[in-house]
């Protein structure tokens, strides 16, 4: 069946402490983000003594307005592009009286109620940075931190890096020709529409996030222009009354059948090209959706209007392919993102042009010890993955689980790699491009094969 929480889902409350088995291995998890949250529940569940550390002050990552870390995009219109019952922790339902797509406010204290309901909030060790990440002795890791009591490193036996993929921007490069003597931001610094108001704006990008500014900028500034070099196909985000993502199919069908699902609901929305974004040159489902109700309604109206890609800057004009030129005193780069691990070493792990190669998009088999949570792009919502990915790991640890052969995980990890490839088009935006269902069914089905290898071994030692 399709992933989808309901109130029933909803697990007991955690009332008391549970104590760690200090006969387990010790793990660090990097954030206090959705990624990193669901990765301390599974430990802390499953008895693993665990630090998890957090550069600011509260929960949240992404979804908190303003974080203290520095290091959101949350702006002030910002809501869910997945409905809460498929974007949910699997054992903690949104609430019931949220709305469809929740907004950051909502998402940002469902995650303060989830920390409560599982009562792991004094396992976080906020204000604390981790600065560095080296191999130890044998398979350990040093985690090198700095917090109100110092600087520390310790040692550990997993580390999951919970740190994001949407807080470092990816800016033009090269850079476009010309000078421009307006302001120029990233939409990662964007957070609402005073800082669009009355000027004369250009945001240029094609995602979600390009969209959500465009359609504000068209409600408040002098003038608002949307610049694409490559079209989309924007879905809505219904669907015959209600939420288009809850019309899922079982995970266990192949790509093809979300494709279809992706290319019946681009035609249900509408073709944005005739109301003058470019003509997408991929078929819907060789992308990473993009989902918007409100900028139809702008492009229809001229409040937005549609542009190429930028040809040049031009003082205080900007001029595009088509030799069009508009004034403009503010740019909005909505241009991506980033990988990066600050506190790894390049040479350890990189990931050059957003790609990082994993297996299940978790594990390194080069570093054991060292998991990805959260690292992976899902048509759908990343925190059900998350959370697969967390249990999985902790699964691991207490010995519950184990791995295939070394040979079979890097068979699988370059044919899921190559299949990536030829299912989206070649882009920084898909090197994690996973299809969320069966995603979440794949390991559901390699944690059961783990489950059986680690009864045979035990039997074999017997």
């Amino acid at each position: 069946m399709p992933y989808l929480v309901k109130q029933s889902h909803r697990a007991r409350p955690v009332r008391g402490p549970i104590p760690p088995d200090p006969r387990l291995p010790r793990a660090c998890v990097i954030g206090a983000g959705s990624s990193g949250l669901a990765a301390a529940k599974a430990l802390y569940t499953a008895r693993v003594p665990f630090d998890c550390f957090e550069r600011g002050s509260v929960i949240g990552g992404n979804w908190v307005y303003d974080n203290p870390n520095g290091l959101s995009a949350c702006y002030e219109t910002l809501e869910i592009n997945t409905s809460g019952p498929r974007m949910a922790f699997s054992d903690f339902p949104m609430p019931a009286d949220y709305p469809p797509y929740a907004r950051h406010d909502q998402v940002a204290a469902y995650f303060n109620a989830y920390v409560d309901h599982f009562g792991f909030r004094d396992q976080i060790t906020f204000h604390t940075t981790v600065t560095d990440v080296a191999r130890g002795a044998g398979d350990s890791w040093l985690v090198s931190t700095t917090g109100p009591d110092g600087d520390h490193v310790r040692e550990y036996d997993a580390v999951l890096v919970a740190n994001g993929h949407h807080w470092d921007p990816r800016w033009p490069n090269p850079p476009y020709p010309g000078g421009f003597d307006g302001e120029q931001i990233h939409a990662h610094d964007y957070r609402s529409g005073a800082q669009l108001a009355g000027r004369d704006v250009v945001v240029v990008g094609s995602g979600n996030s390009a969209l959500d500014i465009a359609v504000e900028a068209g409600t408040v500034a002098r003038s608002a222009n949307l610049s694409q070099r490559r079209g989309q196909w924007v879905l809505r985000k219904f669907a015959l009354g209600r939420p288009a993502d809850q019309v899922a199919l079982p995970g266990w069908l192949p790509w093809w059948a979300t494709a279809l699902r992706l290319r019946i609901g681009a035609l249900l929305s509408g073709n944005v090209a005739k109301l003058g974004l470019p003509q997408p040159h991929h078929k819907p489902g060789q992308s990473h959706p993009v989902q918007s109700e409100g900028i139809r309604d702008a492009l229809r109206a001229g409040r937005v209007v549609p542009r190429p890609a930028i040809e040049r800057l031009d003082g205080d004009h900007v001029v595009f392919a088509d030799g069009s030129r508009v004034p403009a005193d503010l740019i909005v780069w909505a241009t991506g993102y980033q990988v990066s691990f600050p506190f790894l070493d390049p040479a350890l792990v990189s990931a050059k042009d957003n790609d990082l190669p994993l297996w299940k998009r978790t594990i390194h088999p080069d570093l054991p010890g060292l998991f990805f949570i959260g690292l992976v792009q899902p048509v759908g919502a990343v925190m059900p993955l998350a959370q697969a990915q967390g249990e999985w790991v902790a699964q691991l640890l207490i010995g519950r689980y184990a791995p295939p052969p070394d040979s079979e995980i890097r068979r699988q990890m370059r044919a899921d790699h190559e299949r990536n490839k030829r299912q989206f088009y070649s882009s920084v935006r898909h090197t994690m491009e996973v299809d969320f269902d069966h995603y979440l069914w794949d390991l559901r089905r390699e944690l059961r094969r783990g489950f059986d290898r680690a009864k045979a071994a035990a039997r074999s030692r017997a």
